[in-house]
């Protein structure tokens, strides 16, 4: 007789009974997905082509086979790669020889962190043969003669797109973890992933809407956005906040802070031990933070000027009657910090001087290159986005953030695809990504003369580019003390960009301060954390470049630099002062209030 087979100790025979229930579920959810996301696409009537990718591939193409000498060479030098990749593999297999990698992986690249990537020969040939397949059509379509320089970036970033969805890190029979997890799961793990991709689905009625966090470790105003306050004031565009000092005396002149309203303002007030708010309140500060609404149709009329008006002044004039202080210190962060400038340029043609220093937290005011967000702006785009918006009342805030995390689509799209649908995993708790997943709607008015006048036009740098209110504004006016602070892998505001926009100011002292990591992390960077480290330098040259060649690297955090800055010229304090106990401001509720918490 045979001998029964015995499976391996690691391999789990899959619950056929379990299996088959779990499908069937799977497939009538499915169906029912389907057929209201066809239904929803007839309605919306969806342009074939919105991001306007095809003239720009057909664009590429032609210029490309304009040169058919250079796309033979690249290809004679891919075919030589292959066959040497071949050769390795063939030597490693028989003859137990460590050849040097034909191309090697970023050692930073997660994507192949697993080492069957690099021990095994069948998973290292395929890693292998992706890399050189991703170099080759990255080095065609850069290196295409004759492309304008828009059309070409466009290119650049959509092919980038095309490389890191096909990578074999996102594919079940390619990815040895993937594998591996199957086998020890008995297929548990894919069909816990098919129900997450479900789930997903559902909560975005039909659109892919990635879980990045855990969702239930987080709730607003217990465990993040908890800094002790009160709302003071709201209006229909804003709820402002006063918090609760720590300390017995606090500095005369308050700050307020202009979060951007394309997400919510508590990314400045997360968990205790990385809020800059209630940093800034243990270091003697008064804080007033603008905490924006989530817009719907009701709003949309809703203009760039509405924001400085309900938003900037509505909160100094209660600012006023809460400190009897005339004069602030502001703080503007990213879009928030757009809409400073253009207000001091506005404030320095009316003669108002209320703001008494400015700081800009990753902000352009010059959008000469505004990054790879400029891949989402051109006139059809645009056009299909307005009439969305005009059609709806609002942009929806899924599409915002899905346009940001395409611009590290590895990072903030791929992994979790593996992670969540592959791997059938829950993700971890991370109050950043938390926050990332709470986004918020755009106003149609406000949001096209921002695209428009910023983006696609750049007229904030150029004097009476733009008008606020009727009046012309012109950054080179503006000459209160001013903190720029720019992160060096910043995504979304480049430094280089943010630091050209620093010089369009006019004879105001400008700190120019450039932190390590991204556009939030480099950002919400606590003393504590022991964390990524900044650099400082005096002036501010032509070119970024010499800036930084002569400037100064100072180990962790920023937070102590803008501490010195802000108080060196403002130092005077007086008794501390407790939300609503000044005549004519009235406690609304607890922070942080309740338009921080309505959901798209």
């Amino acid at each position: 007789m045979t001998p029964e087979l015995t499976p391996a100790p690691d391999i789990k025979q899959p619950d056929t009974g379990a299996l088959g229930r779990g499908v069937a579920d799977i497939a009538a959810r499915s169906q029912k997905l389907v057929a209201e996301w066809l239904k929803r696409q007839a309605a919306e009537g969806v342009a074939l082509d919105p991001l306007n990718v095809g003239s720009a591939f057909t664009e590429m193409t032609a210029k490309l086979l304009a040169n058919p000498g250079a796309l033979m060479e690249a290809q004679l030098g891919l075919w030589r790669d292959y066959m040497t990749l071949w050769q390795n593999t063939a030597r490693r297999i028989w003859s137990n020889d460590e050849p040097a990698p034909v191309i090697a992986s970023d050692p930073k690249d997660k994507r192949f962190a697993d080492p069957a990537w690099k021990q095994n020969e069948i998973f290292d040939f395929i890693k292998q043969s992706y890399l050189l397949s991703a170099r080759y059509i990255n080095d065609v379509v850069t290196q295409v003669d004759g492309l304008e320089p828009k059309t070409a970036q466009k290119v650049d970033f959509y092919a980038r797109q095309f490389i890191n969805a096909l990578s074999p890190s996102n594919f079940a029979l390619t990815n040895p973890e993937v594998l591996r997890q199957t086998r020890e799961t008995g297929g548990e793990n894919l069909v816990r992933g098919l129900n997450n991709l479900l789930n997903d689905l559902e909560n975005g009625r039909g659109k892919l809407r990635i879980k990045m966090t855990d969702t239930d470790a987080f709730k607003v105003g217990e465990n993040i956005a908890a800094t002790e306050g009160k709302v003071v004031f709201q209006n229909g565009l804003m709820q402002l906040i006063q918090y609760s000092p720590t300390t017995e005396q606090v500095y005369a002149r308050p700050v307020l802070i202009l979060p951007p309203w394309i997400n919510k303002f508590y990314i400045l007030d997360l968990r205790p031990k990385n809020s800059l708010v209630r940093y800034l309140v243990s270091q003697g500060h008064t804080v007033f933070m603008v905490s924006w609404v989530n817009p719907d149709e009701g709003l949309a009329g809703k203009s760039f000027d509405d924001y400085m008006t309900e938003g900037v002044f509505a909160a100094l004039d209660i600012i006023e009657k809460a400190t009897k202080s005339r004069e602030v210190n502001a703080i503007g962060y990213c879009i928030g910090g757009t809409l400073l400038a253009s207000t001091l340029g506005y404030m320095a043609a009316v003669g108002d001087t209320r703001i008494a220093s400015a700081t800009f937290f990753v902000t352009l005011t010059d959008f000469t290159d505004a990054g790879e967000i400029g891949v989402f702006i051109d006139e059809e785009q645009l056009a299909v986005l307005e009439d969305k918006m005009q059609r709806r009342g609002y942009l929806e805030g899924t599409e915002m953030a899905a346009t940001f995390n395409m611009l590290r689509a590895n990072d903030l799209i791929w992994s979790f695809v593996v992670n969540n649908y592959l791997l059938g995993k829950e993700p971890f708790p991370f109050d950043l990504l938390y926050w990332n997943s709470d986004a918020t709607r755009m106003p149609p008015a406000m949001h096209s003369f921002y695209l428009r006048n910023m983006y696609q036009n750049n007229l904030l740098s150029q004097p009476g580019g733009i008008s606020m209110k009727g009046v012309p504004v012109d950054l080179s006016k503006v000459t209160i003390p001013l903190y720029f602070l720019s992160c060096r892998e910043d995504h979304i505001a480049p430094w280089t960009s943010t630091y050209k926009g620093a010089r369009n100011f006019g004879a105001a002292p400008v700190r120019f301060v450039l932190t390590a990591s991204g556009h939030i992390a480099g950002v919400i960077n606590p003393p504590d954390g022991g964390k990524y480290n900044h650099f400082i330098s005096d002036g501010l040259p032509a070119k970024p470049e010499d800036w930084l060649e002569g400037a100064v690297e100072i180990a962790g955090s920023w937070w102590p630099d803008w501490q010195r800055w802000a108080t060196g010229f403002a130092h005077e304090k007086v008794p501390a002062r407790v939300p609503g106990k000044a005549r004519g401001v009235k406690v609304i509720e607890d922070a942080p209030g309740s338009y921080v918490r309505v959901k798209i």
